[in-house]
């Protein structure tokens, strides 16, 4: 699969129009994890605009996001980048062919360590 097709398959899963950004940086500044990303909230809407999905994918910030959406909320243009970033993750999932946890699977995952908001943000994802 070329990028562009992958950048364009982000954009679909995602509902999400990267164009109306304005690099405002409100995304990142209410990130939880903003000090454990590499690639911050508002630059994911860049390097998918940009085609560089394969950074997107490589790095360790798709997976330190806590799908809280408060970049969500705090943008000023709708973006949405927590939407992206759980979109790059699908891609992700389904190219490795794997599923979706189960509900019985996520006890033996806990972890004390773990912040609470990652437990709901999981709940609220994935209760479907």
């Amino acid at each position: 699969m070329s990028i562009s097709k992958q950048a364009e398959q982000i954009r679909e899963i995602s509902g999400v129009n990267p164009y109306k950004c304005m690099k405002c940086g409100k995304c990142s500044a209410s990130c939880p994890s903003f000090n454990e990303m590499d690639i911050k909230p508002h630059q994911f809407v860049s390097y998918v605009l940009n085609d560089d999905i394969e950074s997107l994918v490589n790095s360790k910030s798709l997976w330190k996001c806590l799908s809280c959406f408060a970049c969500i909320e705090r943008c000023p243009r709708d973006v949405k980048p927590g939407k992206l970033i759980d979109a790059a993750r699908q891609l992700v999932v389904r190219q490795r062919g794997e599923a979706y946890l189960t509900p019985d699977e996520i006890p033996e995952l806990l972890n004390p360590d773990l912040p609470q908001q990652l437990l709901v943000s999981a709940f609220r994802r994935y209760r479907r």
